[in-house]
This record gives structure tokens, sequence and C-alpha cells, in this order.
């Protein structure tokens, strides 16, 4: 991973875990790591707090609560 590599922080609040992986590998890291901790089960994700930042993005470039008046 290069240092201008983009990370996002993956969140395990089962095994009380943080760590970053390059965005290319988020999913097989988050999948991976439930199949092998959690039996499949969606326990680790993304940091729920980059996703809400993520949404609210979103909802301002899509113009979303822009007032149609």
């Amino acid at each position: 991973m290069s240092d201008d590599e983009p990370t996002v922080p993956i969140v395990c609040p089962a095994c009380e875990t943080t760590s970053r992986v390059p965005i290319d590998d988020v999913a097989d890291t988050v999948e991976g790591h439930n199949e092998r901790h959690h039996d499949g089960e969606a326990i680790a994700e993304v940091d729920p707090a980059l996703k809400d930042q993520l949404a609210d993005l979103v909802v301002d470039d899509l113009g979303l609560l822009e007032d149609e008046s």
C-alpha cells in the first residue's frame, strides 16, 4: 500500500478492533473478517461515522434537500 492510496476505517465492535484498509480491499476484508470470526454475520463494517459523512455528501451533491419552491 502506498502512502497516497486512500484507506477506509473498518470497525468490529464484537472484537473491539479498528483497522484501515485500502479502498479496493474493503469488501473482501469485511467479508473475510465476518466469515472467520462471526460465522458470516455482518458484525464488522465500514466505520458508521464515515458512512454517515458519505451519505451527507451524496445528499448535498444531488441536491435532495433543496427547496423546490
